[in-house]
């Protein structure tokens, strides 16, 4: 009987060799103006030399405005297509795939950087956890970030890269028009769900008037917004329901999108992930699937599903691919702790010797630090797990 882990999952423009895909997880690896470097490359290799399908990158801003952090690589102009095309050939050549994260943080950034100009966002109420300002966008500046993002796929296509996912979940601004706990406008981008999921809607449609139906193109959403779990946030709403999220895909399916990636939360945490010893919090161990089963047959599998959530026991795998709750699972933390996590599954393993604890250090870190795994625990020594994330930055691409 065939591995489903290993059956090649077929979407409508594009197929990816098994049902493993590296989430986006962003590190601090670039140059402070948007531009890329080496650095990206030698990371974003090592998971494609590891074994998975596909990588999803880091978070790629649209406009340099749009980041969450300084140092992170951006799609904003032309001059960044000759950078993506050198990720994309460097992880083209492991059979894996490459389907770009086009992003903007809005309101929601960690670290604003030295201009410290206000976010965009559906709102002027600051984000309560980061508390930087930020100011409800125009109808022209909506109109602008509409473009930005379709002119990001222009430049992704170009770049010869397999895909774009647009970030419309955790809390970013894709969510904060869509999230009825953040968005508070009066005007045609507000107040009911159609009206909320307006600019995303016109963010696809955008995007398949610049690259044609050909170029694939999938959405990440937060199935549930969890906004107020938090004690700081219980004066918010808590957000969109499940029912609101799979009424959002069936319209996006609708103008063009070809996936669905379901995560879940916004704001912080980012999103609700497994236990681990520091934060972000704790969420039942399979909530990740309920809501992907939940998304799949909402969507009466017109398009394929993915599901987040730290997965990392080949047998949870194959049963969530086998019970139809998903067609293929992301993860990131765990490939961050064992980059060769599906060609250990294709050894025989059903859960890596050393596994991703959910300590959430990679995360906490990644503000100050390089990403990678600072949890101590899982090495010989201090001084093997700081080699280990400084490694990337010694071309070339290391194992």
């Amino acid at each position: 009987m065939a591995d489903p882990i290993f059956e090649p999952l077929r979407f409508r423009n594009l197929t990816v060799s098994n049902r493993v895909f590296r989430s986006n997880i962003s590190g601090r690896f670039d140059n402070y103006d948007g531009s890329g470097n080496q650095a990206r490359i030698n990371w974003e290799t090592k998971f494609a030399r590891g074994g998975v399908g596909a990588i999803i990158s880091s978070f790629v801003p649209v406009h340099i405005h749009g980041r969450i952090m300084p140092n992170y690589a951006t799609i904003d102009r032309d001059e960044r297509i000759p950078f993506w095309r050198k990720v994309g050939e460097a992880v083209h050549q492991y059979d894996c795939k490459f389907i770009l994260q086009l992003s903007h943080g809005g309101r929601q950034r960690d670290v604003p950087g030295i201009e410290y100009q206000k976010g965009q966002s559906s709102t002027s109420k600051p984000d309560p956890l980061h508390g930087f300002e930020c100011q409800a966008m125009t109808t022209q500046e909506i109109a602008e970030t509409v473009d930005n993002f379709a002119e990001g796929a222009r430049r992704a296509r170009e770049a010869g890269l397999d895909g774009v996912e647009l970030h419309g979940a955790n809390g970013y601004l894709i969510t904060q028009f869509l999230s009825s706990a953040i968005n508070d406008r009066k005007d045609e981008y507000g107040g009911s769900l159609q009206n909320r999921a307006r600019f995303v809607t016109e963010i696809v449609e955008a995007i398949r008037k610049k690259v044609g139906t050909d170029f694939h193109l999938q959405m990440k959403i937060s199935a549930t917004d969890h906004n107020n779990d938090l004690a700081f946030l219980k004066f918010e709403g808590a957000g969109n329901t499940v029912d609101d999220s799979m009424q959002v895909c069936k319209w996006l399916v609708d103008a063009g999108v070809d996936a669905i990636h379901v995560s879940t939360g916004s704001s912080f945490p980012h999103p609700k992930n497994p236990a681990g010893s520091d934060l972000p919090l704790d969420v039942l161990g399979n909530v990740y699937e309920q809501l992907a089963s939940s998304g799949r047959h909402g969507l009466r599998n017109t398009v394929p599903v993915l599901c987040t959530g730290g997965f990392q026991t080949a047998s949870v795998i194959r049963a969530a691919i086998s019970r139809g709750d998903c067609d293929a699972v992301s993860a990131a933390r765990p490939l961050v702790a064992n980059n060769d996590l599906v060609k250990q599954f294709q050894a025989g393993k059903d859960r890596p010797d050393k596994p991703c604890t959910y300590c959430n250090k990679c995360l906490v870190h990644v503000v100050e630090h390089p990403l990678g795994c600072y949890e101590e625990s899982r090495f010989a020594s201090r001084e093997e797990m700081l080699a280990q994330v400084m490694s990337v930055f010694a071309p070339p691409p290391f194992a």
